[in-house]
């Protein structure tokens, strides 16, 4: 009786965390909190293989990696006093999007945020701070 229900308490526990962990990985608060912190490596984990970049009127199609090095320029000149999302699209299950607030010393960024979500994957496609 004991090891059948230790047995239960194990599958219950097993079927909970993993689930709530890819969540975790493939949601947009991942992203928030990059942008939150000014953290370009941890933002770029989640660019696709090449991302439309406009970082206050520096525009382009970029690499996963030239774009990480323009952005660590960005928030090293404009480090975060915080990040507050503002407005979220997630009708579409494939596409979505985001509009946030980036507050720093010299006033405050849009930032508008374009992802796509196919299978597990989670990819910023589309990334734009503009001073408002």
């Amino acid at each position: 009786m004991t090891s059948l229900l230790s047995l239960i308490v194990s599958i219950f526990l097993f079927i909970q965390s993993p689930v709530e962990d890819i969540e975790n990985v493939n949601s947009i608060e991942t992203v928030i909190s990059a942008i939150e912190s000014g953290s370009s490596s941890d933002l770029a984990k989640y660019f696709d293989s090449s991302i439309s970049l406009n970082v206050n009127g520096q525009q382009g199609d970029y690499s996963k990696n030239q774009a990480e090095l323009v952005l660590k320029d960005f928030f090293k000149r404009n480090p975060s006093l915080g990040f507050n999302l503002v407005f979220r699209s997630e009708n579409n299950p494939i596409l979505s999007s985001y509009i946030g607030d980036y507050q720093t010393g010299q006033g405050i960024f849009k930032v508008f945020i374009k992802v796509s979500q196919q299978a597990s994957e989670f990819k910023i496609y589309s990334l734009e701070f503009v001073k408002g």
